[in-house]
Order: C-alpha cells, then sequence, then structure tokens
C-alpha cells in the first residue's frame, strides 16, 4: 500500500520556470489542482513530503499552506532523504511513490514502488507511468488520482464529494 509520496518542485509541482522582477524577487506559480489533490491525500491519512534541490521562501508557504508534514530544500542526495523519511515513519520504498522531472531525481524514482513524471520531463527519466499533464499544470493532482484508483481508495476519495 501506497503511504507517502514524494514530491520534487521545479519542474513537477512548478512549471520549473523562474521568475525574477527587477528588485531580485522571485516567483513560482502552482496549480490549485495539485493543491486540492495534496489536501485530499493528507485527509485520508496519507503523508506528503517535498524533497527539493532549491531553497525557497515561497516553497516553505507553499508546503505550510498545504500542511505538508516534510520538507527538505537545498538537498542534493533526495533518495538519502527520502530513506530518513521514510525510516522515521517505519516505512519502506515499497509503501512510497514520487513524481520527479530531471536527473538529480533519477536514483528515488528508481527506488519506489510507483515512479511519475510529468508530460514535460526530460526525455531520458525514466518513470513507471508519464503522465499527461505537464509540469506545474496538474501533473501532481494526475499522480494522485492514479494512485487513488490504482489502491482502491476511489470510493474514500469521492465519499466528502458526491
Amino acid at each position: 500500500m501506497i503511504e507517502i509520496i514524494f514530491l520534487d518542485v521545479d519542474g513537477s509541482l512548478t512549471d520549473g520556470g523562474l521568475y525574477y522582477t527587477n528588485s531580485g524577487d522571485e516567483f513560482k506559480k502552482f496549480d490549485v489542482k495539485d493543491g486540492f489533490g495534496i489536501e485530499q491525500w493528507l485527509k485520508m491519512g496519507k503523508k506528503v513530503a517535498i524533497i527539493t534541490g532549491k531553497e525557497s521562501k515561497i516553497v516553505e508557504k507553499r508546503a505550510r499552506d498545504l500542511k505538508i508534514p516534510y520538507l527538505f530544500q537545498g538537498v542534493k542526495d533526495k533518495f538519502g532523504v527520502a530513506s530518513e523519511i521514510l525510516r522515521s515513519e517505519n516505512l519502506s520504498f515499497e509503501n512510497a511513490a514520487a513524481i520527479g522531472d530531471d536527473f538529480n531525481d533519477m536514483k528515488l524514482l528508481n527506488a519506489v514502488k510507483m515512479s511519475f513524471k510529468p508530460s514535460d520531463a526530460m526525455p531520458n527519466v525514466k518513470a513507471d507511468v508519464t503522465l499527461t499533464k505537464p509540469a506545474g499544470k496538474g501533473a501532481v493532482r494526475e499522480m494522485i488520482e492514479i494512485l487513488v484508483e490504482h489502491e482502491n481508495l476511489s470510493e474514500i476519495w469521492f465519499k466528502k464529494w458526491l
């Protein structure tokens, strides 16, 4: 059973663009559909961890807004951080899924039970599922809905809304 999902940020939760103002402020765009999917996953008693190579107060705010319990930024070894999270939760990679778009995600993608990549991920990145949605435009939501279906959680997923 998948109990935790590991999320990359730039190129998965966002479109990977870096937006700067003349004064040096940075912007990122997040899709509300992804956020809603993450919130529902958490409400089903599942776990979410963001593990990203960059550091950003914007990502910290997004994680806080969505009540994501694990946020690790500035990470070089995503696999190592994921291993520590799994150990602390008494889970294994068999209980995990992940999404990523580039080479720095590959070791983690290869380790988890189910791996995903957005439709616009780097072509050489291997994942179990190539999503139909691009990064930052519902790819994470699509991943979560596939997991809900795969894990036979549709009744719980829809129960609140139907």
